[in-house]
This record gives C-alpha cells, sequence and structure tokens, in this order.
C-alpha cells in the first residue's frame, strides 16, 4: 500500500497553531474582512512538502499561505458561573467566541 504525500504546514493565528493542508476548511479567531475577501498568513511554523520537512526558528522564511473567509461566525454559548459558598455570592454570565471559517487555498514555500 502506498502512501500519497500531502504538503502541510503549521500556522500560527489568534494565539493558537493550527495545521492545515490545501483544501482545508478551519476555523479561527475572528479576522478582519467579508467573505470572499483573501487572508496571508505569514506566520508558518513549520512546511513539509512530503519529501522534505522545513522547521522555522520561530518561522519559516519565505513560507506563506493564502486562505479565503468563507464566513464570519459565532461559537456556542458558554456559561461561566461564579459562586462562594456560604457568602451568597453568585455571577452568572455568558459568552459566544466570534470566528471566522477559512479555506486554506495555497501554500507557497
Amino acid at each position: 500500500m502506498k502512501r500519497t504525500r500531502v504538503m502541510y504546514a503549521v500556522i500560527k493565528t489568534g494565539g493558537k497553531q493550527y495545521k492545515v493542508s490545501e483544501g482545508d476548511f478551519l476555523k479561527v479567531e475572528k479576522i478582519e474582512g467579508q467573505a470572499g475577501t483573501e487572508v496571508l498568513f505569514d506566520e508558518v511554523l513549520l512546511v513539509s512538502t512530503g519529501e522534505a520537512t522545513e522547521v522555522g526558528k520561530p518561522f519559516v522564511k519565505q513560507a506563506k499561505v493564502v486562505g479565503e473567509i468563507i464566513a464570519q461566525t459565532k461559537g456556542p454559548k458558554l456559561t461561566v458561573f461564579k459562586m462562594k459558598k456560604r457568602k451568597g455570592f453568585r455571577k452568572k454570565r455568558g459568552h459566544r467566541q466570534e470566528l471566522t471559517r477559512v479555506k486554506i487555498k495555497e501554500i507557497s514555500v
């Protein structure tokens, strides 16, 4: 059985790291822009072409990942509840993270 070698990269955005390949869809923290706008991720930590892997220190020079914004969405509602026993203190809050859905179009080295 022969393995197919796929080009992938590890990018950093919104304080998080994502492993991406061409054609992948991912949800990242909000990036400004409308649907259909191209986004350039230039903080590339690692690029693998299948035969060779290049690791950055901290970023790979000349490496870029181009994506396209598909939609601006919100994540699930989270309930944040704080309480101190025997004190009568209760605080209930909610949070919904704003997200951007991105399609990865191209990885270039």
